[in-house]
Protein backbone atom coordinates (compact mmCIF):
# COMPACT_ATOMS: atom_id res chain seq x y z
CA UNK A 1 0.00 0.00 0.00
CA UNK A 2 1.36 3.44 -0.92
CA UNK A 3 0.83 6.39 1.38
CA UNK A 4 2.35 9.81 1.94
CA UNK A 5 4.64 10.16 4.94
CA UNK A 6 4.74 13.27 7.15
CA UNK A 7 7.35 14.87 4.88
CA UNK A 8 5.12 14.34 1.83
CA UNK A 9 7.11 11.56 0.15
CA UNK A 10 5.39 8.41 -1.09
CA UNK A 11 6.32 5.33 0.87
CA UNK A 12 5.18 1.75 0.75
CA UNK A 13 3.56 0.49 3.92
CA UNK A 14 2.67 -3.15 4.44
CA UNK A 15 -0.22 -4.28 6.60
CA UNK A 16 1.23 -5.76 9.80
CA UNK A 17 1.69 -9.51 9.51
CA UNK A 18 0.72 -9.78 5.83
CA UNK A 19 3.80 -11.08 3.99
CA UNK A 20 4.24 -10.62 0.24
CA UNK A 21 4.86 -13.64 -2.02
CA UNK A 22 5.87 -13.82 -5.68
CA UNK A 23 5.16 -17.06 -7.58
CA UNK A 24 7.05 -18.46 -10.58
CA UNK A 25 5.97 -21.53 -12.53
CA UNK A 26 5.36 -22.11 -16.24
CA UNK A 27 2.23 -24.16 -15.54
CA UNK A 28 -0.81 -21.97 -14.87
CA UNK A 29 -2.64 -24.71 -13.00
CA UNK A 30 0.23 -24.98 -10.49
CA UNK A 31 0.25 -21.20 -9.99
CA UNK A 32 -3.49 -21.23 -9.29
CA UNK A 33 -3.14 -24.14 -6.86
CA UNK A 34 -0.39 -22.32 -4.95
CA UNK A 35 -2.34 -19.07 -4.96
CA UNK A 36 -5.42 -20.81 -3.53
CA UNK A 37 -3.32 -22.46 -0.79
CA UNK A 38 -1.77 -19.17 0.32
CA UNK A 39 -4.17 -16.31 -0.49
CA UNK A 40 -5.95 -16.24 2.87
CA UNK A 41 -2.75 -15.80 4.90
CA UNK A 42 -0.45 -13.95 2.51
CA UNK A 43 -0.50 -11.32 -0.21
CA UNK A 44 0.38 -12.97 -3.53
CA UNK A 45 1.85 -9.93 -5.31
CA UNK A 46 2.43 -11.58 -8.68
CA UNK A 47 2.93 -14.70 -10.75
CA UNK A 48 5.33 -15.18 -13.65
CA UNK A 49 6.04 -18.05 -16.04
CA UNK A 50 9.80 -17.88 -16.65
CA UNK A 51 13.01 -17.09 -14.81
CA UNK A 52 13.84 -13.88 -16.65
CA UNK A 53 10.47 -12.37 -15.80
CA UNK A 54 10.91 -13.63 -12.23
CA UNK A 55 14.07 -11.56 -11.77
CA UNK A 56 12.37 -8.47 -13.22
CA UNK A 57 9.29 -8.94 -11.03
CA UNK A 58 11.37 -9.54 -7.90
CA UNK A 59 13.23 -6.26 -8.50
CA UNK A 60 10.00 -4.37 -9.07
CA UNK A 61 7.77 -5.95 -6.40
CA UNK A 62 10.28 -6.56 -3.58
CA UNK A 63 8.50 -9.64 -2.15
CA UNK A 64 9.31 -11.22 1.20
CA UNK A 65 9.36 -14.67 -0.41
CA UNK A 66 9.78 -16.05 -3.91
CA UNK A 67 8.34 -19.52 -4.57
CA UNK A 68 9.80 -20.80 -7.82
CA UNK A 69 9.81 -23.88 -9.98
CA UNK A 70 13.27 -24.96 -11.13
CA UNK A 71 12.51 -26.06 -14.71
CA UNK A 72 11.20 -22.98 -16.51
CA UNK A 73 11.79 -21.47 -19.96
CA UNK A 74 14.14 -18.57 -20.80
CA UNK A 75 15.99 -18.86 -17.47
CA UNK A 76 15.71 -21.67 -14.92
CA UNK A 77 14.66 -21.09 -11.34
CA UNK A 78 18.27 -21.74 -10.28
CA UNK A 79 19.58 -19.16 -12.76
CA UNK A 80 16.96 -16.65 -11.60
CA UNK A 81 17.84 -17.26 -7.93
CA UNK A 82 21.52 -16.74 -8.69
CA UNK A 83 20.75 -13.50 -10.52
CA UNK A 84 18.53 -12.25 -7.67
CA UNK A 85 21.35 -12.90 -5.20
CA UNK A 86 23.85 -11.12 -7.49
CA UNK A 87 21.51 -8.11 -7.52
CA UNK A 88 21.33 -8.11 -3.73
CA UNK A 89 17.59 -8.76 -3.58
CA UNK A 90 16.46 -9.60 -0.05
CA UNK A 91 13.60 -12.00 -0.81
CA UNK A 92 13.80 -15.46 0.70
CA UNK A 93 13.75 -18.20 -1.93
CA UNK A 94 11.83 -21.45 -1.88
CA UNK A 95 11.73 -23.99 -4.68
CA UNK A 96 8.56 -25.94 -5.48
CA UNK A 97 9.56 -28.66 -7.91
CA UNK A 98 9.34 -32.23 -9.11
CA UNK A 99 13.14 -32.54 -8.89
CA UNK A 100 14.01 -34.79 -5.95
CA UNK A 101 17.65 -35.74 -6.48
CA UNK A 102 20.33 -34.84 -3.96
CA UNK A 103 22.20 -32.87 -6.65
CA UNK A 104 19.24 -30.50 -7.13
CA UNK A 105 18.83 -30.08 -3.39
CA UNK A 106 22.54 -29.35 -2.99
CA UNK A 107 22.36 -26.71 -5.73
CA UNK A 108 19.30 -25.09 -4.12
CA UNK A 109 21.10 -24.91 -0.78
CA UNK A 110 24.17 -23.39 -2.44
CA UNK A 111 21.93 -20.61 -3.78
CA UNK A 112 20.68 -19.85 -0.28
CA UNK A 113 17.25 -21.45 -0.64
CA UNK A 114 15.35 -21.49 2.64
CA UNK A 115 12.86 -24.05 1.40
CA UNK A 116 12.45 -26.90 -1.07
CA UNK A 117 9.08 -28.61 -1.46
CA UNK A 118 8.22 -31.42 -3.82
CA UNK A 119 5.16 -30.58 -5.92
CA UNK A 120 3.49 -33.89 -5.16
CA UNK A 121 3.31 -32.81 -1.48
CA UNK A 122 2.46 -29.14 -2.06
CA UNK A 123 -1.07 -29.25 -0.61
CA UNK A 124 0.17 -30.74 2.67
CA UNK A 125 3.59 -29.15 2.98
CA UNK A 126 3.57 -25.75 1.26
CA UNK A 127 1.54 -23.82 3.89
CA UNK A 128 3.80 -25.20 6.64
CA UNK A 129 6.95 -24.50 4.61
CA UNK A 130 5.95 -20.90 3.86
CA UNK A 131 5.12 -20.23 7.50
CA UNK A 132 8.47 -21.63 8.68
CA UNK A 133 10.54 -19.85 6.02
CA UNK A 134 8.89 -16.50 6.70
CA UNK A 135 9.58 -17.03 10.42
CA UNK A 136 13.30 -17.35 9.67
CA UNK A 137 13.51 -21.14 9.64
CA UNK A 138 14.12 -23.54 6.76
CA UNK A 139 11.89 -26.25 5.36
CA UNK A 140 12.88 -29.11 3.07
CA UNK A 141 10.41 -31.87 2.18
CA UNK A 142 11.19 -34.77 4.52
CA UNK A 143 10.96 -37.18 1.57
CA UNK A 144 14.08 -35.69 -0.04
CA UNK A 145 17.35 -37.57 -0.17
CA UNK A 146 19.79 -35.40 1.73
CA UNK A 147 23.01 -34.54 -0.13
CA UNK A 148 26.25 -36.00 1.18
CA UNK A 149 28.57 -33.55 2.87
CA UNK A 150 31.81 -33.06 0.97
Amino acid sequence: MLARSEDGTLKRYEPVGRKRILLADDHGSIVEEIRSLLKDEYEVVGAVDNGKTLVEAAKRLDPDLVISDISMPVMTGFEAASRMRDLGLRAKIMFLTVQSSAAYLKRARSLGACGYVLKVYSAEQLPIAVSKVLAGETYFSPQLEQPRQS
